[in-house]
Protein backbone atom coordinates (compact mmCIF):
# COMPACT_ATOMS: atom_id res chain seq x y z
CA UNK A 1 0.00 0.00 0.00
CA UNK A 2 1.32 3.24 -0.86
CA UNK A 3 1.44 6.34 1.53
CA UNK A 4 -1.32 8.02 -0.46
CA UNK A 5 -3.68 5.25 -0.13
CA UNK A 6 -2.83 4.38 3.37
CA UNK A 7 -3.29 7.95 4.58
CA UNK A 8 -6.57 8.22 2.44
CA UNK A 9 -8.22 5.21 4.75
CA UNK A 10 -8.14 7.90 7.29
CA UNK A 11 -11.44 9.51 5.31
CA UNK A 12 -13.93 9.99 7.68
CA UNK A 13 -17.61 8.10 6.87
CA UNK A 14 -20.55 10.41 6.10
CA UNK A 15 -22.60 8.01 7.50
CA UNK A 16 -20.64 7.88 11.01
CA UNK A 17 -22.21 10.80 13.82
CA UNK A 18 -19.44 10.68 15.47
CA UNK A 19 -17.10 14.15 14.82
CA UNK A 20 -14.86 14.02 12.35
CA UNK A 21 -11.74 14.35 14.46
CA UNK A 22 -12.95 11.08 16.65
CA UNK A 23 -13.41 9.44 13.39
CA UNK A 24 -9.41 10.60 12.03
CA UNK A 25 -8.16 9.65 15.14
CA UNK A 26 -9.95 6.06 15.46
CA UNK A 27 -8.75 5.21 12.10
CA UNK A 28 -4.97 6.65 13.09
CA UNK A 29 -5.28 4.44 16.07
CA UNK A 30 -6.20 0.86 13.71
CA UNK A 31 -3.40 1.89 11.42
CA UNK A 32 -0.95 2.00 14.18
CA UNK A 33 -2.44 -1.36 16.38
CA UNK A 34 -2.22 -3.58 12.77
CA UNK A 35 1.45 -2.37 12.03
CA UNK A 36 0.52 -0.35 9.24
CA UNK A 37 2.20 2.32 10.55
CA UNK A 38 5.00 1.98 13.10
CA UNK A 39 7.22 3.52 15.59
CA UNK A 40 8.83 6.84 14.40
CA UNK A 41 6.64 6.67 11.32
CA UNK A 42 6.04 10.27 10.04
CA UNK A 43 2.32 11.68 9.50
CA UNK A 44 1.86 14.16 6.68
CA UNK A 45 1.66 18.14 7.64
CA UNK A 46 -1.50 19.04 8.77
CA UNK A 47 -2.48 20.84 5.98
CA UNK A 48 -1.91 18.16 3.15
CA UNK A 49 -3.13 15.49 5.15
CA UNK A 50 -6.30 17.66 5.82
CA UNK A 51 -6.73 18.44 1.75
CA UNK A 52 -6.25 14.30 1.05
CA UNK A 53 -9.00 13.44 3.45
CA UNK A 54 -11.57 16.19 2.68
CA UNK A 55 -11.73 17.92 6.44
CA UNK A 56 -10.56 21.08 8.00
CA UNK A 57 -6.98 21.56 9.34
CA UNK A 58 -8.94 21.98 12.67
CA UNK A 59 -10.08 18.29 12.64
CA UNK A 60 -6.63 16.92 11.74
CA UNK A 61 -5.32 18.85 14.71
CA UNK A 62 -7.72 17.68 17.31
CA UNK A 63 -7.43 14.46 16.23
CA UNK A 64 -3.61 14.41 16.53
CA UNK A 65 -3.54 16.02 20.01
CA UNK A 66 -6.14 13.29 20.66
CA UNK A 67 -3.70 11.05 20.01
CA UNK A 68 -0.40 12.87 21.49
CA UNK A 69 -2.56 13.19 24.68
CA UNK A 70 -2.85 9.25 24.72
CA UNK A 71 0.76 8.88 23.98
CA UNK A 72 -0.06 6.61 20.16
CA UNK A 73 1.88 9.84 18.37
CA UNK A 74 4.24 12.38 19.55
CA UNK A 75 5.36 15.85 18.45
CA UNK A 76 8.61 17.26 18.02
CA UNK A 77 9.18 20.88 16.85
CA UNK A 78 10.16 21.99 13.94
CA UNK A 79 10.28 18.14 12.96
CA UNK A 80 6.51 17.01 12.88
CA UNK A 81 4.26 14.49 13.99
CA UNK A 82 5.06 10.83 14.76
CA UNK A 83 4.05 7.62 16.14
CA UNK A 84 5.22 6.82 19.25
CA UNK A 85 4.70 3.16 19.22
CA UNK A 86 2.34 2.41 21.88
CA UNK A 87 0.30 -0.70 21.80
CA UNK A 88 -3.43 -1.30 22.96
CA UNK A 89 -4.31 -4.44 24.23
CA UNK A 90 -7.78 -5.10 24.97
CA UNK A 91 -8.63 -6.67 28.34
CA UNK A 92 -11.59 -9.02 27.01
CA UNK A 93 -9.96 -11.06 24.60
CA UNK A 94 -7.88 -14.52 26.08
CA UNK A 95 -4.54 -14.55 23.97
CA UNK A 96 -1.34 -14.55 24.20
CA UNK A 97 1.46 -12.03 23.79
CA UNK A 98 3.00 -13.23 20.55
CA UNK A 99 -0.91 -14.38 18.66
CA UNK A 100 -1.79 -10.64 20.24
CA UNK A 101 2.03 -9.32 18.85
CA UNK A 102 1.27 -10.76 15.35
CA UNK A 103 -2.47 -9.67 14.85
CA UNK A 104 -0.94 -6.05 15.20
CA UNK A 105 1.52 -6.61 12.17
CA UNK A 106 4.49 -7.24 14.93
CA UNK A 107 7.14 -9.67 15.08
CA UNK A 108 7.21 -10.74 18.83
CA UNK A 109 10.56 -12.86 20.56
CA UNK A 110 11.31 -13.37 24.06
CA UNK A 111 14.72 -13.60 25.60
CA UNK A 112 15.11 -16.34 28.14
CA UNK A 113 16.55 -15.34 31.57
CA UNK A 114 15.51 -18.59 33.24
CA UNK A 115 14.05 -22.10 32.92
CA UNK A 116 13.70 -24.29 36.34
CA UNK A 117 11.63 -26.65 38.64
CA UNK A 118 11.69 -25.32 42.39
CA UNK A 119 9.35 -25.49 45.65
CA UNK A 120 6.89 -22.62 44.94
CA UNK A 121 6.30 -19.38 47.61
CA UNK A 122 3.64 -18.53 49.56
CA UNK A 123 1.92 -15.90 46.51
CA UNK A 124 2.67 -18.74 43.62
CA UNK A 125 0.58 -21.32 46.15
CA UNK A 126 -2.04 -18.94 47.24
CA UNK A 127 -2.59 -17.89 43.39
CA UNK A 128 -2.18 -21.01 41.52
CA UNK A 129 -4.54 -22.86 44.89
CA UNK A 130 -1.56 -25.34 45.45
CA UNK A 131 0.25 -26.41 48.83
CA UNK A 132 2.62 -24.37 50.53
CA UNK A 133 5.15 -27.63 49.68
CA UNK A 134 4.31 -28.05 46.22
CA UNK A 135 6.89 -28.10 43.36
CA UNK A 136 6.72 -25.43 40.35
CA UNK A 137 8.37 -24.90 37.11
CA UNK A 138 9.22 -20.90 36.19
CA UNK A 139 9.94 -19.38 33.48
CA UNK A 140 11.35 -16.24 32.98
CA UNK A 141 11.90 -14.21 29.79
CA UNK A 142 11.98 -10.84 28.37
CA UNK A 143 8.77 -10.10 25.87
CA UNK A 144 9.73 -8.06 22.63
CA UNK A 145 7.87 -6.48 19.63
CA UNK A 146 10.48 -5.87 16.67
CA UNK A 147 13.03 -6.33 19.08
CA UNK A 148 12.16 -4.13 20.93
CA UNK A 149 11.75 -5.14 25.02
CA UNK A 150 8.09 -4.98 25.87
CA UNK A 151 7.65 -6.13 29.44
CA UNK A 152 9.78 -8.94 31.89
CA UNK A 153 7.63 -11.70 32.35
CA UNK A 154 7.81 -14.98 34.51
CA UNK A 155 5.32 -18.19 33.79
CA UNK A 156 4.90 -19.95 37.01
CA UNK A 157 2.90 -23.97 36.69
CA UNK A 158 2.27 -26.34 39.06
CA UNK A 159 4.58 -29.38 37.76
CA UNK A 160 1.74 -31.91 38.12
CA UNK A 161 0.75 -29.91 34.45
CA UNK A 162 4.73 -29.32 33.02
CA UNK A 163 7.32 -30.45 35.29
CA UNK A 164 10.63 -30.14 32.18
CA UNK A 165 11.71 -26.63 31.51
CA UNK A 166 13.38 -28.08 27.77
CA UNK A 167 9.71 -29.02 26.85
CA UNK A 168 9.29 -25.23 26.86
CA UNK A 169 10.82 -23.95 23.34
CA UNK A 170 9.44 -20.35 21.81
CA UNK A 171 6.01 -20.48 23.18
CA UNK A 172 4.87 -21.29 26.75
CA UNK A 173 1.18 -21.51 25.02
CA UNK A 174 2.55 -24.00 22.32
CA UNK A 175 3.58 -26.56 24.82
CA UNK A 176 0.27 -26.27 26.94
CA UNK A 177 -1.44 -26.78 23.71
CA UNK A 178 0.83 -29.96 23.00
CA UNK A 179 -0.19 -31.37 26.59
CA UNK A 180 -3.90 -30.29 26.27
CA UNK A 181 -3.55 -27.33 28.73
CA UNK A 182 -5.08 -24.62 27.42
CA UNK A 183 -6.69 -22.26 29.72
CA UNK A 184 -10.36 -21.07 28.70
CA UNK A 185 -10.57 -17.76 30.64
CA UNK A 186 -8.05 -15.25 32.74
CA UNK A 187 -8.32 -13.07 35.55
CA UNK A 188 -6.05 -10.08 35.57
CA UNK A 189 -5.12 -7.80 38.00
CA UNK A 190 -3.08 -4.56 37.03
CA UNK A 191 -1.27 -1.77 39.17
CA UNK A 192 1.29 0.93 38.22
CA UNK A 193 4.63 1.51 40.16
CA UNK A 194 8.05 2.41 39.27
CA UNK A 195 10.28 0.24 38.16
CA UNK A 196 12.96 -1.76 39.81
CA UNK A 197 17.01 -1.02 38.71
CA UNK A 198 17.33 -4.51 37.44
CA UNK A 199 13.61 -4.06 35.35
CA UNK A 200 15.13 -0.58 33.79
CA UNK A 201 17.94 -2.14 32.36
CA UNK A 202 16.15 -5.07 30.91
CA UNK A 203 13.44 -3.16 29.33
CA UNK A 204 15.80 -0.26 28.59
CA UNK A 205 14.30 2.72 30.72
CA UNK A 206 15.70 5.62 32.27
CA UNK A 207 15.40 5.80 36.18
CA UNK A 208 12.77 6.41 37.40
CA UNK A 209 10.57 5.08 35.23
CA UNK A 210 6.68 4.08 35.75
CA UNK A 211 5.74 0.32 35.15
CA UNK A 212 2.03 -2.24 34.74
CA UNK A 213 2.59 -4.79 37.10
CA UNK A 214 -0.06 -8.07 36.12
CA UNK A 215 -0.56 -10.95 37.78
CA UNK A 216 -3.06 -13.34 34.90
CA UNK A 217 -4.07 -16.49 36.65
CA UNK A 218 -5.56 -18.43 33.78
CA UNK A 219 -8.14 -21.26 33.98
CA UNK A 220 -9.07 -25.02 32.68
CA UNK A 221 -12.89 -25.65 31.97
CA UNK A 222 -13.03 -27.17 35.00
CA UNK A 223 -12.17 -24.23 37.18
CA UNK A 224 -8.99 -24.93 38.11
CA UNK A 225 -6.24 -22.71 37.70
CA UNK A 226 -3.46 -23.62 35.12
CA UNK A 227 -0.78 -21.15 35.82
CA UNK A 228 0.06 -17.16 36.42
CA UNK A 229 1.93 -15.08 34.93
CA UNK A 230 3.68 -11.84 36.39
CA UNK A 231 4.79 -9.33 33.99
CA UNK A 232 5.84 -6.07 34.71
CA UNK A 233 5.53 -3.80 31.06
CA UNK A 234 6.38 -0.50 29.99
CA UNK A 235 3.68 2.06 30.65
CA UNK A 236 5.49 3.80 27.72
CA UNK A 237 4.84 1.66 24.79
CA UNK A 238 1.63 -0.44 26.44
CA UNK A 239 -1.88 0.42 27.18
CA UNK A 240 -4.63 -1.53 28.19
CA UNK A 241 -7.89 -0.87 27.06
CA UNK A 242 -11.67 -2.37 28.40
CA UNK A 243 -14.80 -2.00 26.39
CA UNK A 244 -17.66 -1.25 29.08
CA UNK A 245 -21.32 -1.66 27.82
CA UNK A 246 -24.78 -0.49 29.02
CA UNK A 247 -26.46 -2.27 31.58
CA UNK A 248 -30.00 -0.78 32.17
CA UNK A 249 -28.11 2.53 33.26
CA UNK A 250 -30.51 4.72 35.29
CA UNK A 251 -30.72 8.64 36.80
Amino acid sequence: MTPEQLFTALTPSPHDRKPLYLQVGDRLRDLIATGALRRGDAMPPERELAERIGVSRVTIRKAFEELVGAGILSQKPGAGTFVSGRIEQPLSILQSFSEDMRARGHEPGSIWLDKHVARTSPDEAMALGIAPTARVMRLKRIRTANGQPMAVETAVISTQYLDDPDSVGNSFYAALRDHDLLPVRALQRIRSRLAFVHEAELLHLDTPSAILDIERRSFLPDGRVLEVTFSSYRADLYDFVVELRAAGLQE
